[in-house]
């Protein structure tokens, strides 16, 4: 029994009382539950009614306003508008000398037959135009093809190239296109007595145009590089041209500056499609590599005319910077005209050499086909500071800094960087302050960077191009 069980002091219960006490206090008839609408507005009053009704005005007219603003500024923002580009403009020339080819095959059709075989996988190089040259290095020129002239190695061998066979070298309608080199022959510039085309230059025009060729190379040291011969041309042009296949002059460019038209002060833009340029200067002696960066970084920067560039390297550039010129070529603004090289032969073997110059090529080709900005991007030169990785007095003159460019298109950059140096070269992380510090590799001179990249860690090997697809978009103006 408990101690003091039972005792007034410790709450006995008493006598008739109950031993229950209520634990929890009684529930209320009436539970708690949200208010109405109209309980709210009424307990509000009017002038809450008011201000909702002016937030949620206020609300639509900001969203309003902010997508009216977003039209705006998308309209009103400057868009790149693409210019449709004539086939020439899209294509890679490729020089071909026609004895490199015609020597190297046996005589007779044989020969034209298994040189033929070679012209589907140019095609599919992406080359898009062949220029003939040396095909008319005759002292007697017969401007037409009559039976008796069929003997004649390299005639048969052109009217062979542009007849039947011509077939097998298209792959749809964009083929491959022919165009003949006259440069210093003026084999149809020659004129009658009024001083207009002679009746057999007109034969001559017609002859080659009906069996379609695409153009003509002149120099612009010829008699035909007048205006008035010109304007013959393009009147025998125009009836064999249509919108798909527009024939073409090509001229070539001898010196620094384009001269102007014979007879004439002026260059006459509508009057030539394509200026063939040197990126090199003219030199008997290979070039060594600051020479050769001279000579590029000159033209980078006085680049300016508004005619159509085709750029080849004319000077006698060394082995070990064939490569690097290539990548420059490719990726000029302009019609890339590469010489014809043994490396691009096909063959049942190709060596290690040959196959990474046509990795090379193919990726350049391509990349130049399917990209807007390779193609008519806008062009900005980049001069910037590198840090060679040996001493500080090797590195100059042998090693001239890095050049490099941008060609870009809307929101597409590529960075091209050439090192044209003999140590290698790290980038300066101050220079690339307003570019993007990644990019994906697309292209190199040994085909053996893949994948992204930082720039800021990128270090270039002698005599080496890099092409970089950047990450982000800028404005680089």
């Amino acid at each position: 029994m408990p101690v003091n069980a039972g005792h007034v002091g410790y709450s006995s219960v008493p006598p008739g009382a109950s031993e229950t006490c209520p634990l929890l206090i009684p529930e209320s008839d009436s539970l708690w539950r949200p208010m109405t609408r109209e309980e709210l507005e009424a307990a509000a009053g009017p002038v809450w009614r008011n201000v909702r009704c002016y937030l949620v005005l206020l609300f639509w007219l900001a969203w309003v306003t902010i997508l009216a603003t977003s039209i705006a500024i998308i309209i009103k923002s400057p868009r790149p508008v693409a210019t449709p580009l004539k086939w020439w403009q899209e294509s890679v020339f490729y020089q071909l000398q026609a004895d490199q080819w015609t020597e190297a095959q046996t005589e007779g059709s044989e020969g034209m037959c298994a040189m033929h075989e070679q012209l589907p996988y140019l095609r599919s190089l992406g080359i898009g135009a062949l220029i003939l040259k040396g095909v008319f290095d005759v002292e007697v020129f017969p401007l037409n093809l009559t039976a008796a002239d069929k003997n004649f190695a390299p005639l048969a061998w052109i009217q062979h190239l542009l007849s039947e066979p011509q077939s097998r070298l298209h792959a749809g309608p964009a083929g491959l296109k022919i165009v003949l080199d006259l440069c210093k022959r003026d084999l149809l510039a020659l004129q009658d007595v009024t001083g207009n085309l002679s009746a057999t230059t007109q034969r001559a025009l017609h002859f080659w145009l009906e069996k379609g060729v695409a153009g003509f190379v002149i120099c612009d040291t010829d008699a035909a590089y007048s205006e008035k011969t010109l304007l013959e041309w393009r009147r025998v042009f125009g009836e064999f041209s249509s919108p798909e296949e527009e024939r073409i002059v090509v001229v070539k460019q001898t010196a620094d500056v384009l001269r102007p038209l014979n007879g004439s002060g002026q260059v006459n833009v509508t009057l030539v499609d394509v200026v063939m340029r040197s990126i090199l200067p003219r030199s008997h002696h290979p070039l060594f590599a600051q020479e050769v960066a001279d000579a590029v970084e000159r033209h980078l920067q006085t680049r300016g005319d508004n005619i159509w560039p085709s750029w080849t390297v004319g000077g006698n550039a060394s082995q070990e910077l064939k490569k690097l010129l290539l990548v420059l070529m490719m990726t000029l603004p302009g019609s890339p005209a590469i010489q014809y090289d043994k490396d691009m032969e096909k063959t049942k073997e190709k060596g290690k050499m040959n196959r990474a110059a046509l990795q090379l090529f193919s990726s350049l080709s391509f990349s130049k086909a399917r990209e807007e900005a390779l193609q008519y991007g806008s062009f900005t030169f980049l001069p910037f500071n590198t840090s060679s990785s040996s001493n500080s007095s090797l590195s100059s003159p042998l090693s001239p800094p890095i050049l490099a460019f941008l060609r870009s298109w809307g929101c597409v950059h590529f960075l091209v960087l050439l090192n044209f140096g003999f140590q290698p070269q790290s980038l300066d992380p101050a220079w690339a302050s307003s570019l993007p510090d990644a990019g994906l590799f697309v292209a190199s001179t040994g085909m053996d960077r893949f994948g992204s990249t930082s720039l800021y860690s990128l270090r270039l090997q002698p005599h080496e191009a890099i092409v970089i697809k950047l990450f982000e978009a800028q404005n680089y103006s």
